[in-house]
């Protein structure tokens, strides 16, 4: 009887462990990467790619991504080239703004701007 007790406990237990092999979606699934140019002033974050103009909503990684750039910034206006991984969503109707907005999941990369590039116009005497 114990010898039976016992083997049904352990194939109850081998049973009971046996890897779940099914593909989970996960939230990540959803998250696109956006390479582009990242500017923040006062209280409104904005995120420029080659094809499209995106508000940034403002939360805790879009300030960390802030202050990754401010090291490369000589003027609060210049824009800093980064990759991020971002959800993005139809701003809402009664908002104004870009037509989507990207909330940043992660923050890839950060990158020096280019002092060659000239596609900045600037006001006053030089």
């Amino acid at each position: 009887m114990k010898k039976l007790a016992l083997l049904l406990l352990t194939f109850t237990l081998l049973v009971s462990c046996k890897n779940n092999t099914k593909k989970q979606d996960t939230e990540s699934d959803n998250y696109t990467l956006l390479k582009g140019e990242f500017v923040y002033l006062a209280d409104a974050a904005v995120l420029q790619t080659n094809l499209e103009v995106y508000g940034v909503i403002i939360n805790d990684k879009m300030h960390e991504l802030d202050n990754q750039v401010k090291q490369y910034k000589k003027e609060d206006t210049d824009m800093v080239p980064v990759e991020i991984m971002g959800l993005i969503t139809p701003k809402p109707k009664n908002e104004e703004g870009w037509p989507f907005r990207v909330e940043i999941k992660e923050i890839i990369k950060v990158s020096k701007p280019d002092p060659n590039n000239k596609d900045v116009v600037k006001l006053g005497s030089e």
